[in-house]
């Protein structure tokens, strides 16, 4: 990694997964490691309690569909509802620079309440600290989320099995490129904004009806394709995806082109990949296609024996390796 720490570090590819793994796993990971799963599992009661935590420095702080606020509440409902928990508390833990707005604050305070308020969860406790002018670039957020996990369920990257089937609840990649739109940097027609939304009540929906769930996972920063390969190497399976049936909006196909990006790796922050038996596609596409955030779901790939990795079959028939995302293409999305 060399001896200083680069924006690429966070971009959730190649290199932040070597940082987690070389710094953070083999330290703090106890005797099972560190699973790579959205949240942790905590076997102290019946059912298990999962957790979680994240940080958020979106730059700018408001974006076409959502603000940092909306942004750190949705990101940590996702990640617990990803271990199949029903989101309950959250604490919120702010770093403001000195000379922020209140009223910009207020703005934010306003719109992480109303966004706890819609997943049905409490923020219940949290932490201020206010650090020199050009110390956070206005505004730093830090959530922590605790939920239980539904009984009987079981869902982990590491529990894909050859015959599963991958699908994701919506189009990919707006959120990323919302973010670059808001900033300014790119010029781009068409209704675009953000997928930032709670998934608590759309995941809970489907397992709530006992349908089998192998896999769910937010894929945000790095893509659908780093989150891909993450859960291929903790099942040690082959997951082969169908570029054709990729469901990406026409705004975020023409802004991919003209930057040279892939939409496999722009981050979504209201959407979940779930890798399901195929006996199960059904059921799960009926729940999820019912509710206005997973009216566009598709099945997206198939689960196989063989090499561990991610491949794409492409729209003229090839097949082209899918990788980890090297580099930070899309620095402070989240």
């Amino acid at each position: 990694m060399g001896e200083k720490i680069r924006m690429a570090h966070g971009s959730g590819g190649r290199l932040m997964h070597r940082l987690i793994g070389d710094i953070f796993a083999s330290r703090f990971g106890g005797e099972e490691g560190v699973l790579g799963d959205d949240a942790a599992e905590l076997p102290t009661t019946e059912p298990p309690l999962a957790f979680t935590v994240d940080s958020f420095v979106v730059k700018p702080l408001f974006f076409p569909g959502g603000d940092i606020g909306k942004l750190a509440v949705c990101g940590t409902v996702n990640d617990l509802a990803a271990k199949g928990a029903r989101p309950e508390f959250l604490s919120a833990a702010f770093v403001l620079e000195e000379g922020l707005e209140v009223s910009i604050l207020e703005r934010i305070a306003d719109s992480m309440a109303r966004t706890a308020k819609e997943a049905g969860v409490r923020i219940v406790t949290g932490d201020t600290k206010v650090v020199e002018r050009g110390g956070a670039d206005k505004l730093y957020i830090t959530t922590s989320g605790v939920g239980r996990i539904l009984p009987g369920v079981h869902v982990s990257g590491g529990r894909a099995r050859p015959g599963d089937r991958v699908l994701v609840t919506g189009p990919l990649g707006d959120h990323g490129i919302a973010v670059l739109v808001a900033r300014g940097e790119l010029e781009v027609t068409g209704d675009l904004e953000s997928d930032c939304t709670p998934l608590g009540g759309l995941v809970m929906a489907v397992l709530e009806r006992g349908i089998e769930v192998h896999v769910l996972r937010d894929p945000t920063r790095g893509g659908l394709a780093t989150t891909l390969v993450e859960i291929a190497q903790q099942s040690r399976v082959r997951i082969v995806l169908e570029e054709e049936a990729l469901p990406v909006r026409t705004p975020v196909v023409q802004a991919c082109e003209l930057l040279g990006l892939d939409p496999l790796y722009v981050a979504n922050e209201g959407k979940m990949t779930a890798i399901l038996p195929d006996a199960m596609v059904e059921p799960f596409l009926q729940v999820v296609r019912s509710r206005p955030e997973g009216k566009e779901a598709a099945v997206v790939g198939r689960v196989e024996e063989g090499e561990t990795g991610v491949a794409l079959h492409t729209r003229v028939g090839g097949m082209r390796p899918v990788i980890m995302l090297e580099g930070d293409p899309l620095p402070r999305i989240c």
